[in-house]
């Protein structure tokens, strides 16, 4: 018997004062502008720079495109500011327009620790499957963005990802990302077999996708074919830039900023070049050389996060990014605590359209199955606490106070009886929490060890792994994804 999948509860964006100001944003802008114009972004495309140099960008022999300022610009504007991310269900839509923050998991990495004794394994596409159950069952969490990859299906790997999540989830899919080129057309395939024609898919596309330039100022080869078989198609995406301060970009965060920025607009401008109106939305993460070990740090002090949303919409196009709740700790504790904390707080304030920083840690490698469960809890409570106020005149119960006066008690009060349930409990406070923590801490020397909020999420995380299992695909459309991907691996092994 197939579980009802909840609606979506999305978080309020309630930007707070922008970090920079009109002056200071556009100058941004103006240094990507000289950038792309002056310095150039490598191509490794050849059919990409066929379609800059039509367009009057100036391409040179070392495979390096130098972008007037008014291509940009002219470009950019054909860029929508919101579309649609469409789920099984339209009630599970996710209109990017600014006025909400949707939250996904964040991909993908390469590990899974087991959430008692910490004990590390590849990820599969078993795993893939599950993590789509999970987060289907999740109100807060608006698509599914598969946090770890499917190693045992190697250069099709992406393709199986987003067929174990449209096959375990009723909400929008990630995972238009860089496959083989020869392989981009089955990701379109799989979308349209999911939307059901060609118009539909253009309309409600259930599938988004994501490809990573690399800094610095360069394109990926097979990146930049995907990105243009899926904006003809319709397929939205996001270039995502990820820049380390010291060793890929400058050591100054507005110099990394400067860099991510150019790297993005660059592969923006070329899909608009190529099919204008293409749906695509601006993402980067900075990062940090240790500076005494030489090894990477993602969890960096400063606004970048802040500023990626703000350069996102001065150029008139929706973000992902605006505040993480993964960090660079190896196993949960104190920093995993803090990282959870202080990101959750910031993703209502950010404003960005989507936020994709859950489930994982290690710098985005290992995932924790019950983090999901503890990074919910978190944002629930960070929305309870930046959301606007609620003012009900009957609650300040001024009849229940002169009632009770001074040096009296409120138990026995009958509006405390009708009110005291109102309050939302964390979930290791509830009642269920606490009696699966407490079974959990009998069950051996490892689990006895837990601390009861992890317990707890661990235990409601095997709990929805046993219980919760979302209405499948209809059986004819799912044997057509089977094939697709089938059809996929098959040409995967000509590709040598």
């Amino acid at each position: 018997m197939s579980s009802h999948t909840p609606d979506i509860v999305s978080i309020p964006a309630r930007p707070g004062q922008d970090p920079l100001d009109a002056g200071q944003i556009e100058r941004l802008r103006q240094a990507t502008l000289t950038i792309l114009d002056e310095i150039g972004v490598h191509m490794p495309s050849a059919r990409a720079r066929e379609i800059f140099a039509s367009h009057g960008a100036r391409v040179g022999d070392d495979e390096v495109v130098r972008i007037p300022p008014d291509l940009v610009v002219k470009a950019m504007s054909t860029a929508p500011r919101s579309f649609v991310l469409a789920g099984r269900e339209e009630r599970l839509d996710l209109l990017l327009d600014g006025t909400r923050c949707y939250i996904c998991t964040e991909g993908v990495g390469t590990k899974v620790a087991d959430p008692v004794t910490g004990e590390l394994r590849s990820s599969r596409k078993d795993d893939v499957a599950l993590m789509a159950r999970i987060c289907d069952a999740l109100p807060l969490l608006s698509f599914y963005w598969p946090p770890v990859s499917a190693q045992d299906h190697l250069r099709t790997a992406p393709l199986h990802e987003c067929h174990a999540g449209l096959s375990n989830t009723l909400k929008h899919v990630r995972g238009a990302t860089t496959v083989y080129p020869e392989l981009a057309k089955y990701v379109v395939e799989m979308a349209t077999v999911v939307a059901g024609s060609d118009a539909e898919r253009r309309r409600r596309p259930p599938i988004c996708g994501n490809i990573c330039t690399i800094s610095p100022l360069a394109q990926d080869g097979p990146g930049l074919e995907c990105a243009l078989a899926y904006a003809e198609a319709g397929l939205p995406f996001s270039f995502m830039a990820m820049p380390t301060m010291g060793s890929t970009a400058p050591a100054t965060e507005l110099g990394a900023i400067a860099v991510a920025d150019a790297e993005v607009v660059s592969g923006m401008v070329l899909v608009q070049l190529a099919s204008p109106g293409a749906p695509v939305f601006h993402s980067f993460f900075v990062s940090l050389m240790d500076p005494l070990s030489g090894g990477y740090i993602s969890e960096v002090e400063g606004q970048a996060e802040r500023i990626a949303v703000q350069l996102a919409h001065a150029w008139g196009v929706p973000s992902l990014g605006g505040g993480s709740m993964s960090g660079d700790a190896t196993a949960p504790g104190w920093q995993t605590g803090v990282s959870a904390g202080i990101g959750a707080t910031t993703v209502p304030l950010f404003g960005a359209e989507v936020c994709g920083s859950f489930a994982l840690e290690a710098g985005s490698t290992i995932l924790y199955p019950d983090k999901v469960i503890r990074d919910c809890e978190a944002l629930l409570h960070a929305a309870a606490l930046v959301g606007p106020a609620e003012f009900d005149e009957e609650d300040l119960a001024l009849d229940v106070i002169r009632a009770v006066g001074p040096r009296g008690h409120y138990m026995a009060q009958r509006h405390t009886r009708e009110h005291l349930r109102d309050h939302r409990l964390p979930l290791w406070l509830t009642h269920a929490g606490r009696e699966a923590a407490a079974e959990m801490r009998r069950g051996g020397a490892a689990e006895a060890a837990l601390e009861p909020a992890r317990a707890a999420a661990i235990a409601e995380f095997r709990r929805l792994e046993r219980e919760h299992h979302p209405e499948p695909l209809a059986p004819v459309v799912q044997r057509e994804l089977d094939a697709v991907v089938a059809a996929a691996d098959r040409e995967a092994e000509k590709l040598g």
